[in-house]
């Protein structure tokens, strides 16, 4: 006689297998692992020992959850005065876990245990940090622990020397430390009410916060290359393809920026006209570094002049670099996308830079991640300007762009947008955390691997 229940008991035990293989993709565990942080914080500062000056409700809670964990820093409640200092530790720790990822904090506390990494394990942190070798990432992301602990403990002694003589010893030391990780991690998140309009000329500050923003939107691949060809070893390691576009776009956006944003801004009495020439300057590069994608401010960025909004959103699109704690769409994919349309202009099968051609599938992907963007972000806009028709709509697309890049700047409507306008823009933030490749993966599956091609036919396209 047939078992017909133990046919069926293996056939529910094949069902469960095959979901918990399809839940344990990299992309997915990605997506999950980011939803969970934002869950667990939103849990915590939705308690009332969060708390500050106010009660925080739990849409608040998790949208200051989600813009924590996603690194982005835009705030519906001020976070200095509306979060107790247990609240405001949670926040640190939630952009802390964000901005190193979920993945890499785990194989530390995996290695800090003696635990060893299976190919699967180093496969699924590949993923997150985007570009090492499997082979090489256990000793990447130890080189992760050394960069974050030097750079983190360093700035905070840095912004303590400036922030001790204005908010006292105590408060001081905490405030040097918040901001520190927060402007490592590209986080956005201040403790003050006008983010760091205070020191708009204060040149330890502004360099401090600057050096961390790049050095964590560098990318802790580039860090370690440059490291180690700075060592002169023999044989001597040599800058990789990916470390000299990445210095190349960083130093090229950031002169770029902070010269269209003096140009623009320069006579405005409401941004740097008020300022000093030497103070001017400072505050022209320091608006042309945070907006990729770090969300501190020294000016209000609802004086700007239109020609300067632009120019913020365009440095917010773009955002940092692969593998680092920034946003946006990412500098390497900019670049691939402009060489791969001057490639098309000059007739060129092929696109290449420093005399290395570029293989077609990362010119592929990078136009998808630009058009895709582009394209999550048009819809967006338009719902939100459907759910806010009295926000003007530059408002909007600015509060848009800032939201999917991860960056955290704002023309001051944050606070203003209703509950729905807020599920979209936590969504957008979220979306632009993960990336919108991993985001689309994490939802569909990809197809098998065939051999059958259709046949090709020319289309009419421009």
């Amino acid at each position: 006689m047939i078992d017909r229940r133990g046919g069926e008991r293996s056939g529910v035990r094949r069902v469960v297998a095959r979901r918990s293989r399809s839940l344990a993709t990299p992309t997915r565990l990605i997506t999950l692992s980011f939803a969970g942080a934002i869950a667990l914080g939103t849990l915590l500062l939705a308690l009332p020992v969060s708390h500050g000056d106010r009660r925080i409700g739990v849409l608040d809670a998790l949208f200051t959850a989600t813009s924590a964990v996603c690194v982005t820093g835009l705030a519906v409640v001020d976070t200095g005065t509306a979060f107790s200092g247990f609240g405001q530790f949670v926040i640190l720790l939630l952009f802390q876990l964000g901005g190193l990822g979920l993945l890499t904090i785990g194989t530390l506390l995996a290695l800090a245990t003696g635990r060893r990494l299976g190919v699967g394990d180093r496969l699924k942190v590949q993923e997150q940090v985007t570009g090492s070798d499997a082979g090489g990432i256990v000793a990447l992301v130890r080189s992760i622990a050394v960069v974050v602990a030097l750079a983190e403990i360093t700035g905070a002694l840095l912004l303590y020397s400036r922030f001790a003589s204005t908010e006292g010893i105590g408060t001081g030391a905490w405030h040097a430390v918040f901001h520190s990780v927060s402007a490592f991690n590209n986080a956005g998140f201040s403790l003050n009410s006008d983010s760091l309009m205070g020191y708009v000329d204060d040149p330890i500050v502004n360099v401090t916060v600057m050096l961390l923003i790049v050095v964590g939107g560098l990318g802790f691949m580039v860090i370690t290359n440059l490291y180690r060809w700075s060592q002169r070893s023999s044989p001597r390691v040599r800058l990789t393809l990916h470390t000299r576009m990445v210095v190349s776009m960083t130093a090229f956006l950031t002169a770029a920026g902070a010269s269209l944003i003096l140009i623009t801004e320069w006579n405005n009495d409401d941004t740097l006209g008020a300022l000093g020439a030497p103070g001017r300057v400072l505050a022209g590069i320091f608006q042309s570094v945070t907006p990729r994608t770090a969300g501190f401010n020294t000016v209000d960025y609802g004086d700007l002049t239109t020609a300067g909004l632009l120019v913020t959103m365009l440095l917010m699109f773009i955002g940092g670099n692969p593998g680092s704690t920034a946003g946006g769409i990412k500098t390497i994919t900019f670049y691939v996308v402009v060489l791969s349309i001057w490639s098309t202009l000059r007739g060129r099968a092929d696109t290449t830079v420093f005399h290395r051609r570029i293989a077609q599938e990362t010119v592929a992907r990078a136009a998808a991640i630009a058009g895709g963007a582009a394209i999550v972000g048009g819809a967006a806009v338009t719902m939100l300007a459907m759910l806010e028709p009295d926000i003007a709509l530059q408002s909007l697309l600015f509060e848009t762009i800032s939201a999917l890049g991860t960056v955290g700047l704002s023309v001051g409507i944050t606070a203003e947008l209703g509950d729905s306008a807020r599920l979209i823009v936590i969504m957008l933030m979220f979306v632009g955390r993960i990336g919108l490749l991993t985001f689309a993966l994490a939802l569909v599956s990809r197809e098998r691997p065939t051999t059958m091609r259709h046949p090709v036919e020319d289309v009419v396209v421009g």
